[in-house]
């Protein structure tokens, strides 16, 4: 067993390990499975060091005024690293989590705890079904609906439909914002299928990623944002200038027809996102994909 704080998940039977980050004084590696799943900075939580993450962070800041409180909605808790950066940058904010893994939460908070007055809530339950059981206020409240589920280096199939986007999406405002954590391998067919089907449960998509894995040239995650409204176009540069990089928005004409072809997955055709291999997690959290 690892000399770590650890834990095996009930519902996966996966190890979850807090890791002391070796780089960042006061900085923590949640890894299950063995896949890093979040890093966190205790002494700094507005610091994003996972790649997608910050990506998610830069989005996060475009909404509303600047540091004003906003309503969240997280499906996968990880170590509660955005509720964490919310919580620091927009203070007042009213956050819900849902997470699967109670023993996982457990471990976290145990070890990287919350701050005290940061107003997150966490239901425990498989995010789709806890969906159909959220408070009637929700509904139609969230500026930000996060989906960064997975299940190891997986996310499960079952919330990868337009069914289960749909349902998402109406917890939003008319111009909240969803923002979706896909990771795919070289073809990118798995993203790109995502991509299709989150724009057809709302009226308007971009893409963040890396550049090369834009192009299909190695295993990374793509940051999938969609809206009912019109995405303000103004947003693209700040977010392309805050990095990491080289980076990529995707948007508009150029979007369509990076996925020119590719299916829209539905309940009866939706599989798990790709494995990667192990060996692309032999990397710092500053460089890392997931």
């Amino acid at each position: 067993m690892p000399e770590y704080p650890h834990v095996v998940l009930k519902e996966s039977g996966y190890l979850a390990v807090i890791e002391p980050d070796r780089w960042v004084p006061g900085g923590f590696m949640l890894v299950v499975d063995g896949t890093p799943q979040s890093h966190v900075s205790v002494d700094n939580p507005g610091q994003l060091y996972f790649e997608y993450v910050a990506r998610i962070g830069h989005v996060i800041d475009q909404l509303g005024m600047p540091g004003e409180p906003i309503t969240a909605v997280h499906l996968g808790a990880g170590a509660l690293t955005l509720p964490r950066y919310i919580h620091r940058t927009r203070p007042g904010s009213r956050q819900q989590v849902i997470e699967l893994e109670r023993e996982l939460v457990d471990l976290v908070r145990a070890e990287i705890p919350l701050p005290r007055d940061a107003g997150i809530r966490i239901r425990y339950g498989d995010a789709r079904a806890v969906l159909g059981r959220l408070p009637a206020g929700l509904v139609g409240s969230a500026d930000l609906v996060v989906v960064d589920i997975f299940s190891g280096a997986r996310t499960p199939a079952h919330v990868t439909s337009l069914e289960f986007y749909r349902e998402a999406a109406t917890l939003l405002k008319p111009d909240g914002v969803m923002a979706v954590n896909v990771a795919d391998g070289p073809g990118l067919r798995f993203a790109r299928a995502q991509v299709a089907t989150v724009a057809a449960a709302l009226e308007d998509v971009a893409v963040l990623a890396e550049t090369q894995v834009l192009k299909g040239r190695r295993f990374g995650n793509v940051v999938i944002i969609g809206s009912r409204a019109t995405l303000p176009l103004d947003w693209m540069p700040r977010l392309l200038a805050g990095g990491p990089h080289p980076s990529k928005v995707v948007a508009g004409r150029e979007l369509n027809d990076w996925i020119a072809g590719a299916p829209i997955t539905t309940d009866a055709t939706a599989v798990p996102s790709p494995p990667p291999s192990k060996s692309i997690f032999q990397v710092r959290p500053g460089s890392a994909d997931n």
